[in-house]
């Protein structure tokens, strides 16, 4: 039985009021799709993608290295989107994610301004509905920087401009029966999109849920919202062994660093007086729901009464501004990000949305003095937000962007085009051009025995430690041990082995304990001493560079031994069995919680395993 509906008529808009607004949809979407290629790249994050999905078209499943079983990428619906249209076509990968990028950030544009046109009141006379929030939010850089990058933050405003939209039309009630349940599929997409947007995706779904409609369609709004999700949430323990992306455990996204998530917010508000048009926003946004009665709250004397109040486009409103605030709490709370502005992002869209449209009734000949003050008044502010826009698009929010400052964060584009010496990085070939890329990939040419290579204080060659004796047929495979996962693996055949000191494609250093005061998104730093003990590479020198402790190797040797810590490389290396899918599960949450030492010695203390006879004991 679809909810009950009582569908709210609203007035139809003059064809001046449709004909302005279409102006503005247009050039707004023009004015982000110019702004976003002008500023096109890939980001190394953004590479990252790639090489899962890679590895997706080589049969390998959804991996970052063949043989082991790790989601390295945060955003599960953007890596099986890039996915589906690689399968589909022939396009360079790169490519294929610049054109979803551009695509879905400009459609994220059109989508958030006809929601907020949707949510339009009863007015008499021509309404100008003007672009207002979105100007704010394309003004700033970092938002067209991000519009393409790689990363899935096209398809996370994307994903929160529909839910808008949908959300004005389920309160206005011009949505019901089957559209009314693809609102709750939507919503519960949320998390898939991004972990955090469990925020909005749980607020949607509460007002969906308990709003007026009968036993029978709310179970089908469980059901529909949850299939996914839950689906993909116990296949995601039973695979990877985690109950989240191992992006998760490597950055410790439950942590709190409040003091440097505020240096993170006053990075993005400050350089470009981002605060300004804020404020002008609120106080537009209270003046027009004010006058227009879209702010009047009441308290229910009933529960039909709160019922019907769910199902408002006040409640929407609030519904919004409550989910941005609480995602920009979040992401003060764990630190932001090393990328400027980048994580804030998606608050900032979420924030603007009911103001992304202005609109300005114009006076005629019958409007009184108070209706011309309003409309005037309304006016300036627009204009004043233009001028802010126009000098915050040519603003540059870090003078040093290239450089990583005190604060851990930097302006990522920036950073890349002068190391790169590419203004639009885009292609991972472009990325040879960064140091130590071409002597990585020459140095794997020259040794066809394999080894592990470890980047050297020189830039110009790469360490390397050998495999034992014999060497197996063709070699015994490579891997390269190295911060930028991205341009590294995308610059390697899948049969290179690539892994991080940070954890995000390597879960022994994930699982290490957080550095305190290190730098934000990169706190964590597993020694090479435990890799070259993971893979039973030669320990002795003068084969082990001479930075390397032979004890040291020893050491880790003995604490991979660790009866948990051999659980939890089983969980994600050992053949996938149904047992092992099961067991996997149900310890999921142990393995997401489980965290060693780096320092092998304190290591085996922990766990109480025997010392190894180390060098200076003879």
């Amino acid at each position: 039985m679809s909810p009950s509906t009582s569908r709210e008529v609203l007035p139809a808009p003059t064809r001046t009021s449709r004909t302005i607004f279409g102006i503005g949809v247009a050039v707004s979407a023009l004015l982000f799709l110019v702004g976003a290629w002008e500023r096109r790249w890939i980001a190394d994050d953004g590479l990252i993608v790639l090489r899962t999905v890679r590895n997706l078209l080589a049969g390998n499943g959804p991996v970052f290295n063949a043989g082991e079983r790790v989601e390295t990428n945060t955003s599960t619906i953007w890596t099986y989107l890039v996915y589906a249209v690689s399968w589909l076509s022939e396009i360079r990968l790169e490519y294929v994610v610049l054109t979803i990028a551009l695509v879905l950030s400009t459609a994220a544009i059109v989508l958030a301004m006809f929601g907020t046109y949707a949510l339009r009141t009863r007015s008499a006379g021509v309404v100008a509905y003007l672009p207002a929030g979105v100007l704010v939010y394309i003004a700033v850089p970092p938002a067209r920087d991000f519009a393409t990058s790689g990363l899935e933050t096209c398809l996370v405003i994307f994903w929160i401009a529909a839910l808008w939209l949908l959300m004005v039309r389920w309160s206005t009630r011009t949505i019901s029966g089957p559209a009314w349940l693809f609102l709750a599929f939507w919503a519960g997409l949320g998390p898939l999109v991004r972990p955090e947007l469990l925020i909005l995706s749980g607020l949607a779904l509460i007002m969906l849920f308990l709003a007026r409609q009968s036993w029978k369609s709310r179970l089908a709004v469980f059901v529909v919202a949850g299939i996914v999700p839950v689906g993909y949430q116990i296949w995601r323990m039973g695979y990877y062994g985690l109950p989240y992306p191992n992006t998760a455990v490597s950055k410790d996204a439950g942590g709190a660093k409040w003091a440097q998530g505020f240096d993170y917010l006053w990075n993005l508000l400050g350089p470009y007086m981002l605060w300004l048009p804020l404020l002008l926003m609120l106080v537009v946004g209270v003046v027009t729901a004010a006058m227009s009665g879209l702010g009047g709250l009441r308290i229910p004397r009933s529960r039909r009464d709160a019922q019907s109040l769910l199902r408002s486009r006040t409640a929407v409103v609030a519904f919004v501004l409550i989910g941005g605030l609480l995602s920009a709490v979040y992401a003060v709370r764990v630190g932001g990000d090393f990328m400027h502005g980048r994580t804030l992002l998606p608050a900032l869209f979420t924030l603007l949305l009911p103001i992304s449209v202005l609109p300005v009734t114009i006076p005629n000949k019958n409007s009184d003095i108070r209706q011309v003050l309003i409309a005037a008044g309304g006016g300036v502010l627009w204009l004043v937000t233009i001028v802010w826009a126009f000098f915050a698009a040519n603003t540059t929010g870090m003078p040093e962007g290239s450089i990583v400052g005190r604060s851990g964060i930097v302006d990522e584009r920036a950073f890349y085009s002068l190391n790169t010496g590419h203004a639009h990085p885009i292609l991972a070939t472009d990325y040879l051009d960064y140091p130590r890329m071409r002597p990585m990939v020459e140095t794997i040419a020259n040794t066809p025995d394999g080894g592990l290579l470890l980047p050297s204080a020189q830039f110009t060659y790469w360490d390397v430690v050998p495999p034992p004796l014999p060497i197996p047929p063709g070699g015994a495979g490579h891997t390269v041990y190295f911060l930028n996962l991205g341009m590294t693996s995308m610059n390697v055949g899948l049969d290179v082995r690539v892994i991080d000191q940070m954890g995000l494609a390597y879960p022994l250093a994930s699982h290490t304990e957080r550095l305190e005061n290190g730098r934000i998104g990169h706190d964590k730093n597993l020694y090479p001493d435990w890799v070259v003990a993971d893979l039973g590479l030669v320990d002795k020198h003068p084969f082990l560079p001479w930075y390397m402790d032979e004890d040291w190797v020893a050491q880790a040797r003995v604490a991979l031994s660790c009866d948990d810590t051999r659980e939890l490389i089983d969980s994600y290396r050992a053949p996938l069995t149904e047992e092992l899918f099961v067991r996997n599960i149900k310890r999921s949450l142990f393995y997401a919680g489980y965290r060693f030492d780096r320092v092998p010695e304190y290591e085996i203390q922990r766990c109480g395993l025997e010392p190894p006879i180390l060098q200076g004991d003879n």
